[in-house]
């Protein structure tokens, strides 16, 4: 033993060893501290995992496409745009809005979306620019509850569900549900086809400003089509009435078969 290191000394040594930790002075296997570690075993290599396959987000335009076309008729069209489940305006909406008038009727009607009254009936144009559309019509001697198709109306709208307070149909709105509005009028194939407002136009000849394009003919899937200003624009603007009622005239004398008038 040192001389340095008694009793006491060596005490303190080993109760500051214990808190420490050690609870052991000899190990059950003796350490050569002179022996070379073995070469730590080489890992494993992973096997390669492949990716997992990234999944499309699906295109509501195309599945639109697809509905529309399975439908053979109005009523099937109606169910097609009812189980359509890719407009978030259909959640927000009380009733859809799919049509109301002659089918047989040879003028069709198409106008932008349903309004409060619209959601709330299930009908289109039922509000007050309907009840002002129905007299507009009726001035030439015109009507949706006509029996005949020379003398009925059809109606419908670029959307089928009102949008939140009444705001403009979105251009991704509008680009899923146009193909249900051309299968539309395939199906019911109309003679003439009339255009109220800005986004009907814009939807079907990808044209706005209906100020400039009313009472122009052109045509669209080979069908002559007349654009005009909504009624709703009219309730605002009496004075724009008397431009309303040149296109009425306009209408009638094709219908006659004047195509000058």
């Amino acid at each position: 033993m040192n001389e340095t290191q008694d009793f006491h000394h060596l005490k303190a040594m080993l109760e500051w060893q214990v808190e420490l930790g050690a609870t052991e002075a000899i190990g059950d296997v003796p350490v050569n501290r002179y022996e070379v570690p073995a070469e730590a075993p080489k890992p494993k290599a992973t096997e390669e995992v492949a990716p997992a396959p990234v999944l499309e987000a699906p295109n509501p335009v195309e599945i639109a496409k697809a509905a529309a076309m399975r439908a053979t008729d109005l009523p099937e069209l109606r169910t097609e745009i009812d189980a359509f489940e890719f407009c978030e305006l259909k959640r927000g909406a009380r009733n859809l809005v799919f049509a109301d008038g002659n089918p047989a009727a040879r003028v069709m009607i198409v106008g932008e979306a349903p309004g409060r009254d619209e959601d709330l009936q299930g009908r289109p144009f039922v509000g007050r620019s309907g009840q002002l559309l129905d007299r507009m019509f009726a001035a030439i001697n015109m009507a949706r509850d006509a029996e005949e198709p020379e003398s009925s109306v059809y109606i419908t709208n670029v959307l089928p569900w009102r949008p939140p307070q009444d705001r403009d149909p979105t251009p991704e709105e509008i680009a899923m549900m146009r193909p249900f509005l051309e299968r539309h009028i395939a199906l019911v194939n109309p003679e003439f086809l009339v255009l109220t407002g800005n986004i009907s136009s814009k939807t079907l000849l990808g044209k706005t400003g209906i100020t400039r394009l009313r009472g122009i003919w052109t045509e669209v899937f080979g069908i002559p089509v007349l654009p005009m200003v909504h009624p709703s624009y009219l309730l605002r603007k009496p004075e724009a009435k008397r431009e309303a009622w040149a296109d009425l005239l306009s209408l009638q004398a094709r219908l006659r078969g004047d195509v000058d008038g």
